[in-house]
């Protein structure tokens, strides 16, 4: 499967370049000589690694990845200082929805607490500033953003769904309602990034970001597969087009920087795929990750390292960052994925078939 063993191969890069075993977490750039780049602990970066690292062990089932995943569990904890809340909900909320998967993963407990001691901690940003919402960080609660709460909602869903918990998807079912209402263009689907940061109540409609295009088709794909509302598909197939109509250029998705950019687009193409899986548009979802894929593969990467840039069309420079590594390895497993279900048809694919 071809791009099962692509996803492997920057699997392995992730691994063999930037895990640092001084600290049991990965190193947030390369080079980086004795670790001396680590001087910002990326939260919110670690967990988008635990939840690439979730990736690889549902594609191939191998022990390497769990014991990865044990070790970077207790590195995380250190470095946060023994807890696992931090003072933002949005990455509260990726590390909660990256330790469940790892939990479905594996059947280890601990990762379950994780995810449910966050998530109680999640639930205290929800407050009454705009009328709701949960805010993107605790010395700042009447700022409430989609990366804040279209997350939540993702994590409460799948919650509901792995624990049978009404008042998950209650709360899965009310952060939507509320995100729908105040940060999606409903002339167009597309999703704005936040507001009232400045304290007037003002949307900052100019921030058009792949990010948050990703998070709420997210959201409606999950709430559609617990409750069947085709109104929730139909937002997010709306979204998905808004995204293209917006943001897609010369067929690719926009380079967003190496910081915290660097995540952006591996986010969309990640819930662009779980769209692919529920979409009566699943081959034309899949032929646009594809050709991301292809032009990654083809131009958006040192052929020797396997390491990616920011832009999918270019090759990276020498220092990459762990954002970027990862956005690349979660289009290539979500491209896996989806060659695992006969929606993207390879020579190698039709050479197992037969």
């Amino acid at each position: 499967m071809m791009w099962a063993a692509r996803a492997e191969e920057a699997q392995q890069a992730l691994e063999q370049l930037y895990w640092n075993p001084s600290i049991n977490m990965y190193d947030i750039e390369i080079p980086c000589p004795d670790g001396a780049c680590n001087t910002i602990f990326h939260y919110w970066w670690m967990a988008h690694a635990v939840d690439a690292l979730a990736d690889g062990l549902n594609r191939t089932g191998s022990a390497a990845y769990r014991e990865r995943l044990a070790a970077f569990y207790e590195g995380i904890l250190q470095r946060n200082d023994g807890a696992w809340p931090n003072e933002l909900y949005d990455d509260m909320e990726w590390m909660a929805i990256a330790w469940l998967r790892a939990y479905q993963a594996t059947g280890v407990e601990k990762y379950k607490a994780a995810a449910l001691l966050l998530w109680d901690d999640i639930q205290t940003g929800w407050n009454d500033h705009v009328d709701g919402g949960i805010a993107w960080q605790k010395s700042q609660l009447d700022y409430k953003n989609t990366p804040a709460n279209a997350p939540a909602a993702i994590l409460a869903a799948r919650l509901y769904q792995e624990f049978g918990r009404e008042e998950d998807l209650a709360w899965a079912s009310n952060i939507y309602n509320w995100l729908k209402a105040k940060l999606v263009n409903p002339e167009t689907g597309f999703v704005w990034d936040g507001m009232n940061r400045t304290g007037d109540g003002s949307i900052d409609k100019d921030w058009k970001f792949t990010y948050c295009q990703g998070v709420f088709i997210g959201a409606g794909v999950e709430l559609y597969r617990i409750t069947g509302d085709a109104g929730y598909l139909q937002d997010a197939e709306r979204t998905a087009q808004a995204a293209r109509d917006e943001l897609l250029s010369d067929g690719l998705w926009p380079d967003e920087g190496n910081g915290d950019g660097g995540l952006f687009k591996g986010i969309l193409v990640r819930y662009l795929g779980e769209l692919a899986a529920v979409s009566a548009n699943r081959e034309e979802l899949a032929a646009l990750l594809e050709h991301q894929g292809q032009m990654l593969w083809q131009n958006g990467i040192d052929a020797s390292r396997k390491v990616f840039s920011t832009s999918w069309a270019i090759q990276p420079e020498e220092r990459v960052t762990l954002s970027t590594q990862l956005s690349g390895i979660m289009l290539l497993e979500q491209l896996a994925t989806l060659e695992q279900r006969g929606l993207i048809i390879t020579e190698q694919t039709e050479e197992v078939r037969k």
